[in-house]
């Protein structure tokens, strides 16, 4: 069984730089971690959707978590993706995390598999029962094909199960209804933590305790003026904030969709952003998905610029 864990506010997954060989690029990957911890993040989330994790090795995520863990040297919290496709093997990789130095680990449904609740709750009670660390439940049904309901994530919550959820779900309405049962159940050291970039500073005013946005990899300290600034009560400058995040999400939009979709428009993006910032030695991805190229690498420098960040 799990307990409470220190995982709250600014929390981004870590993208995972590749070299052109497509190897672990562990000088860029330090120099990412280290600025974002510069900048005032809470946490950090290794080895989720953005640091490409199910297109990733065993050794290449052993070498990135490593990576994370060393460069933060325990000035922050690091959680650790153990996303399989089914029990097994997702504790298997809980298991390496929490041998690796990560404070939580998080997991998805199964997935590839058809599954129903039942399943579902199995596999969260026996991956957490695989390690010692906190157990993180992902909601992000456009992967996995399974919807969370709240009712599973408040009864794992009570029997301690998981520590927390991470909500990419794009379900806002059933996110902020889970955090009104949050509050009311008495869960206060439950995590409750948005993925959505461009809401953070509604979910965080409604009473999320965190957010997790690939974004942050581009602007961290963008995204903690936001958290800042609702932690003051500064309402207004929340949104002044959220509102310029939300343009520079444009990014998102620069492959052509002719020959791109999903993670290489988003983590593909991230990429290319931070190695126009020079924060990253390359753009590259990993297989099937490909990096972006001069013409769309040119419309995020044009984003960039519009948002101050070069």
């Amino acid at each position: 069984m799990t307990t409470a864990t220190p995982f709250h506010g600014l929390v981004p997954p870590v993208v995972t730089p590749l070299g052109e060989d497509l190897t672990v690029d562990v000088a860029s990957l330090e120099r990412l971690v280290a600025r974002m911890i510069d900048a005032g993040v809470d946490g950090l989330f290794a080895l989720g959707s953005s640091g490409e994790t199910v297109l990733l090795d065993d050794a290449q995520r052993d070498l990135a978590l490593e990576v994370i863990v060393k460069t933060a040297d325990g000035r922050v919290p690091v959680i650790a993706g153990a996303i399989e496709p089914g029990t097994a093997r997702s504790a298997e990789r809980a298991r390496a995390a929490e041998r690796l130095g990560a404070q939580a680990v998080v997991a998805t449904a199964p997935f590839y598999v058809i599954v129903g609740p039942h399943e579902i709750e199995r596999h969260f009670r026996s991956v957490a029962a695989a390690v010692d660390v906190p157990l993180f439940a992902y909601d992000i049904p456009v992967c996995v094909h399974s919807k969370l309901s709240n009712d599973l994530v408040l009864r794992l919550a009570h029997d301690g199960v998981i520590a927390g959820v991470k909500d990419s779900s794009g379900d806002d309405v059933g996110f902020r209804h889970l955090l009104v049962q949050v509050a009311a159940e008495g869960l206060s050291d439950f995590a409750t933590l948005t993925g959505h970039e461009v809401m953070v500073d509604s979910m965080l005013l409604a009473g999320a305790s965190g957010s997790v946005p690939g974004l942050a990899n581009v602007d961290p300290a963008g995204y903690a003026r936001l958290h800042a600034a609702v932690a003051a009560g500064d309402v207004a400058a929340a949104r002044a904030e959220q509102e310029r995040l939300i343009q520079l999400f444009r990014i998102v939009d620069a492959a052509d969709p002719a020959t791109s979709a999903g993670m290489t428009r988003g983590a593909g993006s991230f990429k290319t952003a931070l190695h126009v910032l020079g924060v990253i030695d390359s753009n590259a991805i990993s297989l099937p998905l490909r990096a972006l190229d001069d013409a769309e690498s040119g419309r995020v420098r044009e984003v960039l610029e519009s948002v101050g960040l070069l």
